[in-house]
């Protein structure tokens, strides 16, 4: 095993403290390379990975979310389904004012899908 492919095997989401958590401010994350695999057939699926939110007490690792987000690439998962574990996730580690995970898959035999899930944490 190469040393990429034990990084990624091996990755965890991090978080780091929020440098400025009395202000409201958004942070935008595109990841243009992600990739799965399609469950039924097991051919790849593409696409770009969108991240928005506004932190409370935690920002996310950048390397780390790379890393996390790379280990999907021999999962055989639907596009429904890794949009909403990637929201989950990043729910769970961050606990921000306001999440939103976008997948924009690339067209397959002509059909294009796009996966929104948000929600704001009141707590």
């Amino acid at each position: 095993m190469k040393y990429g492919e034990k990084r990624i095997k091996k990755a965890r989401l991090q978080r780091w403290p929020n440098p400025n958590p009395e202000k409201d401010y958004d942070i935008n994350i595109s990841f243009p390379e992600f990739t799965c695999l399609c469950p039924r057939s097991g051919y790849p699926d593409f696409a770009v990975i969108k991240v928005n939110y506004t932190p409370d007490k935690y920002i996310v690792e950048l390397k780390s979310l790379k890393l996390y987000l790379n280990n999907f690439r021999n999962e055989g998962i639907s596009h429904e389904s890794v949009t909403n574990k990637i929201f989950d996730d990043l729910k769970k580690l961050l606990a921000p004012r306001r999440l939103e995970v976008a997948g924009d898959f690339n067209p397959r035999g002509n059909v294009k899908t796009e996966i929104r899930v948000s929600s704001e944490d009141k707590s």
